[in-house]
């Protein structure tokens, strides 16, 4: 698990050592044990390491023995030690023990991008290729469906590029300047969906593509889609044997490390599989972390406990004061982008448990990670039951959207539609009534489904109507706010989340599987559960699901009242210069007298403002 940067010049020029440290400074905290840079005329690429396979032989970047070529990347390759024996078969030597990186370097010599299909891991890569002189590029590459995060800027001279977007703005002088569809997408989404953000010419390189950058410009290609599987029918039983051999690998491979690890566990159906999974392949109890509330209503700790008393585990829990608002700011830093999902904040707790630190500490400095672990009781890796809600129809909206029938019968247009405004945030309407005039006429082109959501649906014309909701999300709301959440809130603590079911081979499986299987009369997970019955138990199997969050709601009709209006109604406030203020004051009142529940819309806008305060956007001309 690393951060990664870099750039390319077209123009020949070359940026300025300070700068080049000022980019590696700014994500340190991705990786607090080692840093390293290939320099050349016009083009660096640089990393800073978590050192959790080889320690000592995966110094990154790595460059062929020509030295015509570097290649850095930020995550992990869990089949690298099969991918490593092929090559060794076939006489390639290495030079490190067993380093996933130099994994990367080997098969890129010898077969160019043809490799990444080969790959089983999360991972954003950069590779240095001047082996043509006259036509040297730069291949940017991203995992299949967006586990490890990669933005680029590319303004037709400079190509700039990193794991997070502090990066690239470490490499500028002029303030940002606010992507203005971005924040309409936002709005409408509760999140800044991919490939956008809202920083006016920085984008995603997308999930499963691979951006290469030269002389002449930029191209981009997709090596992996996953709207390419074809569904099926299938009896149960076949399936639960597929399900569960799939999974059970993908939590073997995920096992890989040579540093401590271990798992969020909140006695959820996913994280107790996931869990009841790795107790097969370990001899040591597996370490499992939890966090608490005292309020039960949001308190998941008793079924954790459970779970890891089920499975063996020794369990680490701490409960904690709900009201986390003082972190909120540091959290949207780490993240680079509003996010209006508030279970952010209770994510960075965890992580703080898992990697040792007290809660609300600080992270700690590099010299105090290179002693050893703050508190001594921490680990590097966890492993996580994210993707499963999105893969399997998880969630509560999913049931509740299709617990009308005639939705389906709607051409597909008007699914996508419905679908994107019964999930979303602000709908049509409500954008328009918050937009001041000026902000409303520049925006008047924009269509947040049909410019975002409508060409996934249209890749994924072939499923059914359940799994076309799926593949959107799939695509949009886990690389642009659930994946954030985990990479984003462990790597503020230096520390790497694995997510076991989005193994490509996994994701894959289940887009074979028909909607059905998933979303049957209203319940979620159909046959999911079932499958892993006899794994985990009935009990936990079956447990309804429980949102990880916290009643922000609440507070913002009580003890955080006057906080919320000092943010919102600030004469120096990013809103005041964007929306109708009257139209932010009846939200907001109708919220507090208690006329209405505009939760989601108060707290997207609040992280709005926060985000603001830290990064300081300029408006467009």
């Amino acid at each position: 698990m690393c951060g990664i940067y870099g750039y390319f010049d077209r123009s020949g020029s070359s940026l300025a050592a300070h700068t080049l440290a000022a980019m590696d400074s700014s994500i340190v905290h991705r990786g607090p044990d080692d840093s390293g840079v290939f320099a050349a005329n016009a083009v660096a690429i640089g990393n800073r390491r978590l050192s959790i396979i080889d320690i000592a032989g995966g110094h990154q970047p790595f460059v062929s023995d020509d030295g015509r070529i570097a290649l850095v990347q930020n995550g992990e390759i869990f089949n690298h030690v099969e991918l490593r024996a092929a090559l060794q078969l076939q006489g390639v030597r290495f030079a490190t023990d067993h380093s996933d990186t130099e994994v990367l370097l080997r098969l890129y010599e010898r077969e160019g991008l043809d490799f990444l299909p080969r790959l089983n891991g999360m991972f954003a890569i950069a590779i240095w290729d001047g082996r043509e002189p006259e036509n040297p590029r730069l291949h940017l590459v991203r995992d299949r469906i967006g586990v490890k995060p990669l933005f680029v800027q590319d303004d037709g001279r400079q190509v700039l590029f990193g794991s997070e977007i502090k990066a690239m703005l470490a490499a500028q002088r002029a303030r940002p300047m606010l992507d203005l569809p971005a924040l309409q997408h936002y709005l409408a989404y509760n999140y800044v969906p991919p490939p956008f953000t809202l920083f006016a010419g920085i984008r995603h390189v997308m999930p499963g593509t691979v951006l290469s950058v030269s002389r002449a410009g930029s191209s981009a290609r997709r090596w992996w889609s996953l709207a390419e599987q074809t569904p099926a029918p299938q009896g149960f039983a076949q399936w639960q044997e597929e399900f569960l051999a799939l999974l059970d690998d993908a939590v073997r491979l995920r096992l890989r490390a040579d540093v401590p690890f271990g798992a969020f566990l909140s006695g959820g159906v996913d994280s107790s599989t996931i869990v009841a999974l790795m107790a097969r392949h370990v001899r040591e109890p597996t370490r499992t972390f939890c966090i608490g509330f005292p309020d039960a209503r949001f308190d998941e700790s008793p079924y954790a406990r459970e779970a890891a008393q089920r499975f063996g585990a020794t369990h680490c829990e701490r409960i904690v004061q709900p009201d986390m608002l003082d972190d909120w700011a540091r959290v949207l830093w780490h993240c680079d982008q509003p996010h209006g999902d508030a279970s952010f904040m209770p994510t960075r707790e965890v992580s703080r448990l898992a990697a040792g630190l007290g809660p609300h500490a600080a992270l700690p400095t590099e010299e105090a990670i290179a002693m050893g672990r703050p508190g001594g009781a921490g680990v590097k890796v966890v492993l996580t039951g994210d993707g499963g809600d999105e893969l399997f129809a998880g969630y509560d909206k999913y049931a509740s959207f299709m617990a009308d029938p005639a939705l389906c019968e709607l051409p597909a247009a008007d699914f996508a539609r419905h679908y994107v405004e019964h999930t979303g945030l602000f709908g049509e309407q409500a954008r328009a009534a918050l937009f001041q005039p000026w902000l409303r006429q520049r925006l008047a082109g924009v269509d947040s489904v049909r410019d975002v959501a409508a060409p996934w649906f249209e890749q994924a014309a072939h499923f059914d109507r359940v799994n076309q909701m799926l593949h959107l999300d799939m695509m949009l709301l886990l690389p642009g706010n659930n994946l954030v959440k985990p990479d984003r809130m462990g790597m503020s603590v230096s520390l790497e989340a694995r997510t076991p079911f989005l193994d490509w081979r996994m994701m894959e499986f289940a887009f074979r599987a028909e909607g059905r299987t998933k979303l049957h009369e209203g319940d979620k997970k159909h046959w999911f559960k079932r499958a892993v019955e006899p794994l985990i138990g009935e009990d936990l199997a079956h447990r309804k699901k429980q949102m990880f969050t916290v009643p922000i709601g609440e507070w913002f009709r009580g003890p955080r009242k006057t906080w919320l209006a000092a943010l919102l109604f600030a004469p120096q406030a990013l809103g005041a210069r964007l929306f109708d203020m009257a139209r932010v004051r009846t939200l907001f009142d109708d919220h507090v007298s208690g006329a209405a529940n505009h939760t989601r819309e108060l707290r997207a806008l609040a992280a709005l403002e926060l985000w603001a305060q830290q990064f300081e956007p300029r408006l467009p001309a």
